[in-house]
């Protein structure tokens, strides 16, 4: 009667374990349908990489309407220049213009983000104290290429 009891035991054992690892499995899958990972189209703006809610495309409506008519809006070295204050800050990434108004707030590394404002800031853009992150999130605040 000794083994037919521990076999039992076993049994139940087994059949519990099984039972509690496809509880587990089913309820693995229930919370993958109900809450999907969101598919990122790296092609259209409105569905760019999360950045918290902080960081806001600063294009003007001027440059909007100008980028709708042509895809590529062109400013001089004269014209960036211009804007080179905390309140209307453009910067020059590797020939590419970049209005990055909005994010001057919200800079990391603080007001070191105008020390080029106007200016090329190819430099301290690829500089090692920016995350790789950056490189992805600087689209945000693509205006135009310049002319050279």
């Amino acid at each position: 009667m000794t083994t037919t009891t521990t076999t039992m035991t076993m049994t139940m054992d087994k059949d519990n374990i099984t039972l509690l690892l496809l509880s587990l499995l089913s309820a693995l899958f229930l919370l993958a349908y109900l809450f999907p990972k969101p598919k990122s189209n790296n092609n259209n703006n409105n569905n760019k990489k999360d950045t918290g809610g902080k960081f806001k495309h600063a294009q003007s409506t001027a440059n909007a309407n100008a980028n709708a008519n042509n895809p590529t809006t062109y400013y001089t070295k004269e014209q960036v220049s211009k804007h080179n204050t905390r309140t209307d800050c453009w910067i020059i990434v590797k020939h590419k213009v970049y209005d990055v108004t909005s994010y001057v707030e919200e800079h990391p590394g603080g007001d070191a983000i105008l020390n080029n404002a106007g200016r090329d800031s190819t430099e301290g853009f690829y500089g090692p104290q920016h995350a790789t992150r950056v490189f992805d999130m600087v689209d945000e605040f693509y205006i135009g290429d310049l002319k050279n």
